[in-house]
């Protein structure tokens, strides 16, 4: 087994189980619609880690071409991967008791959210100068636009609790991430 390929399992343990996570909170709100008062922004920022966590799971496989693997570079990866699943853990709580429902829940969190969402599309940067010069240059010059226009996004939302401000946040993140996705990998779904 080579390097990448035992990399690649463990990415994809630790990314499966917050694809789980979302899952299952999504699944349980399906379930028992009437348990807990749910919030509409909140289940856009799971749709948005939904395709998120897609989107990192297609992405690394850019990864197979990195010829020198070390344990920096596996830590790296690992910990972006921890990343990920925390971001789609902290989406779903174990309990709402102290909460009276998603709205409060996600404004109290949302400082944890978008932080950690800052860290991704930092990381996010550094891992795509790993996968080399070539592959950063076929990302176009909207790429860095994207990550510094997220993380100012993340910046201000941490900041306010203005429910506009995080309505139009999240349409905007969602619709942009889907346009992101099949402009980028258009031509792998014709």
């Amino acid at each position: 087994m080579d390097l990448y390929a035992h990399v690649r399992i463990i990415v994809g343990v630790v990314i499966s189980l917050g694809l789980t996570h979302l899952l299952r909170g999504s699944a349980y709100l399906i379930q028992h619609p009437k348990k807990e008062q749910i919030y509409w922004v909140h289940l856009g920022w799971v749709v948005f880690m939904f395709l998120y966590v897609l989107h990192f799971w297609w992405w690394e496989f850019w990864l197979r071409e990195l010829k020198d693997w070390n344990f920096t570079i596996y830590l790296f990866t690992i910990s972006y991967a921890v990343l990920i699943y925390m971001m789609c853990s902290v989406l779903y709580p174990d309990a709402l008791a102290d909460y009276t429902g998603y709205e409060d829940y996600f404004y109290s969190r949302r400082r944890w959210f978008f932080g950690l969402l800052i860290v991704i599309f930092a990381l996010d940067l550094e891992d795509t100068f790993l996968k080399g010069r070539q592959y950063y240059l076929h990302l176009g010059f909207e790429y860095p636009i994207r990550a510094a226009v997220y993380i100012l996004g993340c910046a201000l939302a941490i900041k306010t609790r203005n429910r506009r401000y995080h309505e139009v946040f999240v349409v905007a993140s969602v619709a942009y991430q889907l346009s992101y996705i099949f402009r980028l990998y258009g031509r792998e779904f014709l």
